[in-house]
């Protein structure tokens, strides 16, 4: 059976119908989230790495901005990418030091 419309379609409808078949609309839906972290972050030493269940993974290169992250500044972040995205879509921002598991 074919879930293909009948008829003209709008071009963003059938773009999101696309992503989601080829199983890109989440990876679309991250960079948005990465891109509104660099944003609001402002710097290029905390690096969003992945996206997932709502909380974004930061990847950092010292182990002093590791500790302001963590324990100052990253909540900051968030609500401010959060406001550039429009939504609450990231819950928490979980900060890791690069090389770490």
């Amino acid at each position: 059976m074919d879930k293909r419309p009948k008829g003209p379609v709008a071009i963003g409808d059938a773009i999101q119908a696309f992503l989601r078949e080829a199983g890109l609309g989440s990876r679309s839906r991250d960079s948005e989230v990465f891109r509104a972290w660099r944003e609001a972050y402002g710097g290029e030493d905390a690096r969003p790495v992945a996206f997932r269940n709502r909380d974004l993974v930061v990847e950092v290169d010292s182990s002093a901005l590791l500790q302001d992250l963590r324990s100052f500044t990253a909540d900051r972040f968030r609500r401010k990418a959060n406001e550039l995205l429009g939504d609450e879509r990231i819950r928490r921002v979980v900060v890791k030091l690069k090389g770490s598991r």
